[in-house]
């Protein structure tokens, strides 16, 4: 049956199901076709989105802008200081608002939650940049990264180091679960990921053919993976205060040298950005001097590597992206 989903909110991979998912991702690869040919593909003029932004972003907004102008659409980006929304007028008001105006709304921010209530109330497709549970616009973009390097998904071991918990450990779980990737997360036990979650995550895995395994050993996380993938160690949001308790925990989770070798000699190394592996930014630097740790999540050498992706999964957002705005209001 031809896959359908005009009109669908995009908050969670949980809400669609493997066959949808890989639609998503055949368009994104039309998609960048025509944009690496330049043959135009404005087939949206005269629809119209507006990007919320309460967490801001480099690949996020850019990736939404781009795609929203490649296929003919305007674009309005709201930042923190530029709405009501939750101050002056509530999530539902605000919803409710934008979706006489646009034809899409676009959020990033702090809480699933709210992404949740604006798609119940606006009347339009609501789309997740990102929120403190799940990411799932960069699944796509990661999903597609890996299927080009390896020429599939299903089978490959997928190791995931560091916060289990945090919105990039679980989206990375059940991408892995709906595909039938083998995902490992790799982690201290404090910091695995919710139970509830896990035990979806794993019958998600006995239909697709994957698996889920947790564990501290970074000796059994890394053996044989096709893929190592991290983020940073405190995310946006988070108090100061944490630092020095997750570098502890954290520290030993970095990817290196060992670990990479310790994977098979092809195994690629990803990352959702930005990345602490060195000290040329103002937070990197800020560490370094206070805790003594110049990289952290990752070492600068596994980051330049031949093996590392991360620039291609960057570019990859803007693809995928615009298949999720395309599939969604088409």
């Amino acid at each position: 049956m031809p896959v359908n989903i005009r009109g669908r909110h995009f908050l969670k991979l949980l809400d669609y199901s493997p066959a949808e998912i890989r639609y998503l991702l055949d368009l994104a690869k039309n998609f960048k076709a025509m944009k690496r040919a330049g043959t135009p593909h404005k087939y949206l003029e005269g629809k119209n989105i507006v990007l919320l932004f309460e967490k801001t972003s480099t690949r996020t907004r850019c990736a939404f802008e781009v795609a929203g102008y490649d296929l003919g659409m305007g674009v309005t980006y709201l930042d923190p200081g530029s709405s009501q929304m939750g101050k002056k007028e509530s999530i539902a008001d605000t919803a409710r608002v934008l979706g006489r105006m646009y034809d899409g709304i676009e959020y990033r921010g702090f809480s699933q939650d709210l992404v949740e209530e604006l798609a119940k109330y606006a009347g339009v497709p609501v789309w997740n940049g990102l929120t403190d549970q799940f990411h799932p616009t960069q699944m796509l973009a990661d999903l597609l990264t890996m299927e080009e390097k390896f020429g599939c998904l299903k089978g490959l071991k997928f190791t995931y180091m560091g916060d289990a918990r945090n919105n990039m450990g679980n989206s990375l779980m059940i991408a892995c679960a709906k595909m039938g990737i083998h995902f490992t997360a790799c982690a201290p036990r404090e910091l695995f990921p919710a139970a509830g979650l896990v035990e979806t995550a794993k019958e998600l895995a006995a239909e697709s053919g994957g698996s889920v395994t947790l564990t501290e050993d970074v000796s059994a996380g890394t053996r044989d993976a096709d893929v190592l993938y991290t983020d940073i160690w405190v995310s946006m949001g988070e108090p100061d205060e944490v630092w020095e308790e997750r570098i502890r925990l954290l520290r030993p989770y970095q990817v290196n040298a060992a670990a990479m070798a310790n994977a098979r000699p092809t195994a690629l190394f990803m990352h959702c950005l930005p990345s602490f592996h060195d000290t040329r930014t103002t937070i990197g630097a800020e560490i370094a001097e206070k805790f003594g740790v110049p990289e952290m999540e990752v070492t600068d050498e596994v980051f330049e590597s031949p093996q590392s992706v991360v620039f291609d999964e960057a570019e990859n957002r803007m693809h995928t992206i615009k298949a999720v705005i395309y599939a969604t209001l088409c």
